[in-house]
């Protein structure tokens, strides 16, 4: 185990306590001697952990910190290069850039020892479809989907039949060959599920009444998908 991961499991340890646990628990739990977890103890504290206590008293991790280079296993560092990967290949042109810029940002904070896991991934994403909607129209689909708004959109069903559709738009989601908005439709006053590319022409307009975190869970709970 390098240091950097013991470090972060130490971490991992002292969130799940709530109360001061002992260096002897925080020892066993992490797999080391006393004297290495009172060192690593004060080598967080240098970095700025907020951990209080002392031998003989116990320690406990004030709530609320983040130490972003230790934020990371080498698993959780694989699935975030895949993931960025995915997204710079398969997504629109700002989102695809936007995940390009989170691994040099997660490159530049890593210790040594996982920065080379970053770099060194053999993680790769094969070739795929070309998305079916220009970056212009997916950055204005997500810009609406953070902001509430509804969209005034004319819609092609799969026989090339138009409506007239107000929608308001919750999630957004990235198959390999097709991209598809999930929203509230005026029209059939329900959730449908609308296929970028067959989205002729749209215009975000006004705020939906609702808030779409709660829109988003009586979604998931229609379709029964559980939480991720």
């Amino acid at each position: 185990m390098s240091r950097a991961q013991r470090l972060l499991d130490l971490i991992q340890v002292l969130r799940r306590h709530r109360r001061a646990v002992s260096g002897t628990v925080l020892a066993e739990e992490i797999g080391v001697s006393l004297r290495t977890l009172y060192r690593d103890i004060e080598t967080l504290r240098a970095q700025g952990a907020p951990i209080e206590g002392e031998a003989g008293v116990g320690y406990v991790l004030r709530p609320g910190f983040m130490l972003p280079p230790l934020m990371f296993s080498e698993e959780e560092i694989e699935a975030l290069v895949l993931g960025s990967r995915w997204v710079s290949e398969r997504a629109d042109g700002p989102l695809g850039k936007a995940a390009r810029n989170v691994l040099a940002k997660i490159g530049a904070v890593l210790p040594e020892d996982l920065k080379a896991s970053v770099e060194a991934s053999g993680l790769l994403i094969g070739p795929g479809e070309p998305i079916a909607a220009g970056d212009a129209e997916l950055a204005s689909i997500r810009q609406a989907i953070r902001s509430e708004r509804k969209m005034q959109i004319a819609y092609a069903d799969e026989h090339g039949n138009a409506t007239d559709r107000i929608i308001w738009p919750i999630a957004l989601a990235f198959y390999d060959r097709v991209r598809v908005v999930v929203a509230w439709c005026e029209l059939r006053n329900g959730y449908r599920h609308f296929r970028t590319d067959r989205i002729m022409a749209f215009e975000v307009t006004a705020r939906y009444p609702r808030r779409r975190v709660a829109l988003f869970k009586e979604w998931r709970t229609i379709r029964n998908i559980p939480e991720q």
